[in-house]
């Protein structure tokens, strides 16, 4: 049994970005539920901090927060680490932000609310690449 690299390849540790609270603990629950650590930063400026400090398989970013724009939360982070996949996730009438967002190297983006199983889908298939 390889339970030391099958444990590390199920566990994944994702930096969840979002300034709605209640929204980011829930995702949270639910993903920890499905095996993925989710470390919640409230604001960009708190989620630059905490990449500063510890490194992560993959992000979750809210296109709108309250501190920072989303697209130039997104550069910052691809300039931090470079090969850390970061999924947006964006309310309704950002999708044209979002498909930018694509453009500075974000992998994917969803709709909020989005779908949970999408989600862990998107997540997993972004730390396979």
């Amino acid at each position: 049994m390889n339970s030391g690299t099958e444990e590390k390849r199920a566990r994944l540790k994702v930096l969840l970005v979002d300034d709605e609270k209640g929204y980011a603990e829930v995702l949270a629950k639910r993903m920890a539920l499905r095996d993925i650590h989710a470390v919640i930063a409230l604001s960009g400026t708190e989620a630059i901090r905490i990449l500063r400090a510890q490194q992560f398989d993959a992000a979750v970013l809210d296109l709108k927060l309250e501190d920072m724009d989303g697209i130039e939360i997104l550069r910052v982070f691809k300039k931090m680490d470079p090969a850390m996949p970061v999924i947006m996730v964006t309310g309704h009438g950002s999708e044209t932000a979002a498909r930018q967002g694509m453009e500075f190297g974000a992998y994917d983006y969803l709709m909020k609310p989005c779908n949970l199983n999408l989600l862990i889908e998107k997540i997993k298939q972004a730390c396979e690449q």
